[in-house]
């Protein structure tokens, strides 16, 4: 299967248990679903069986859980069948269950990769909605949880996982794979501490829970109905809890997670955050009719006759504009077949800082050239000052180099420049130039 593709269901498949919360016994069926879709709820046990999308905007409470609710019809305790599908790899699926709340089971998500196994994994001819993270989206909340996705080729996460008074402190690290997923996050079963376990019953919580679906931590004694299966089994369920809560944010991730003491609210919070940043970067896309077009666009060939510059050293594809005399607006389309790719970085290639600068360089110096008595002469650089880069450019991008000519004294021309990517500034600087003859 094409790891680009979305994936579904072959077939549906069931699972019956007990709720953690409630106590209820519940039948969860997991059932295909169409492309672009996503992961729904459908509470078959209610009038209209009505869905509930796996959604941060449809988050009601976080309480040692994860609860949908769309108007009054709530889900509860979504976050480890979520897990289970996304760490499988699942897109889009149904699911469907007679109650409020999945089935416990042993308190992991190893049962619902068994069951998604035994449905079969199909793939779906459509492309997967994957967003590589760029820049670092943090949040931190006043009990001391602190949760940053860094950019990286990966979807990675690294948990440090803190008990009361510093007890169980672990940690977890893995780049998440369907495979990774399975051997190392699925057996990894949800836990308490003795001391929160009082004020769950009397709020009416955990009518299901017992040592044989959940670790219970007393002092420094682990009570459980079998060994711990993982020396750093509760990092690692933390980590499977992240999985599950961070996909509502809409799509998968390519990004490195770092978490200190994560949780569903804090997990959530960041969810929403994406959600926002993803939803902000997405109205700062140029439209086409953003792009200048008519008689002052120049293409490749127009401005090599400018310019002295060639392969691999023309930083600019064409000239999607002018404003008047001073300010001039070029393009670069940057794929992985860009020269300097291969070697800055083979494992993860950027678009070297340097290189931004000079492309702006090349695109003032097509502003001074178009000046009466200028034509046919060599822009040479002589400075840059206050130069600063702000967000990395990668194979993909589309690079929008902004110039504007701040003065022009003899052949010595002062310039401002700044370059952009989907509307946000990655590098600007203040340029120098000398104008001689060729």
């Amino acid at each position: 299967m094409s790891a680009t593709n979305q994936r579904t269901l072959a077939k549906s498949a069931s699972l019956e248990g007990t709720s953690l919360h409630t106590g209820q016994p519940v039948t969860l069926t997991l059932k295909p679903a169409p492309a672009d879709s996503g992961l729904k709820f459908r509470r078959v046990d209610l009038p209209d069986q009505p869905f509930i999308a796996a959604d941060v905007d449809k988050v009601q409470t976080v309480e040692r859980a994860t609860t949908l609710a769309e108007g009054s019809v709530k889900v509860h305790t979504v976050e480890h069948i979520l897990s289970a599908l996304t760490g499988m790899g699942v897109d889009n699926a149904i699911i469907e269950m007679d109650a409020n709340e999945p089935p416990i089971a042993d308190g992991s998500s190893r049962p619902y990769v068994e069951l998604i196994k035994s449905a079969g994994i199909v793939e779906q001819d459509a492309p997967r909605r994957v967003w590589q993270i760029r820049q670092p989206v943090t949040i931190e909340t006043k009990g001391g949880s602190i949760l940053t996705v860094l950019p990286s080729k990966d979807f990675r996460i690294s948990v440090t996982c803190v008990g009361p008074e510093g007890r169980f402190t672990q940690y977890f690290d893995a780049v998440i794979t369907p495979e990774t997923y399975e051997a190392e996050l699925s057996p990894a079963r949800t836990f308490c501490f003795y001391e929160d376990v009082a004020p769950l019953i009397e709020k009416g919580l955990i009518k299901g829970g017992s040592i044989e679906n959940a670790i219970v931590l007393k002092g420094d004694q682990i009570l459980s109905k079998e060994p711990l299966r993982f020396h750093n089994e509760l990092a690692r369920h933390k980590a499977m809890d992240m999985i599950g809560d961070l996909i509502l944010n809409g799509r998968r991730i390519l990004g490195h997670v770092i978490a200190i003491m994560p949780g569903h609210g804090p997990n959530t919070q960041l969810a929403a955050k994406l959600k926002k940043e993803y939803s902000n970067m997405q109205s700062l896309l140029p439209k086409p009719a953003d792009i200048p077009t008519g008689e002052a666009v120049l293409d490749t060939r127009e401005v090599m006759k400018l310019l002295p510059h060639r392969y691999p050293f023309l930083m600019v594809d064409r000239i999607i504009g002018f404003e008047g005399e001073t300010k001039c607006i070029g393009q670069k389309n940057l794929t992985m077949n860009e020269l300097f790719f291969q070697g800055h970085f083979p494992e993860h290639p950027v678009m070297p800082g340097v290189l931004q600068v000079e492309a702006m360089a090349q695109v003032a110096s097509i502003l001074m050239l178009r000046i009466p008595g200028n034509q046919g002469k060599i822009g040479y650089f002589m400075s840059a000052d206050k130069v600063k880069f702000r967000r990395p450019v990668i194979p993909g991008d589309i690079l929008i180099i902004e110039t504007e000519l701040v003065k022009m004294r003899g052949a010595i021309g002062q310039a401002i420049g700044r370059c952009l990517v989907n509307g946000e500034i990655t590098a600007e600087a203040e340029l120098k130039f000398i104008v001689q003859d060729a």
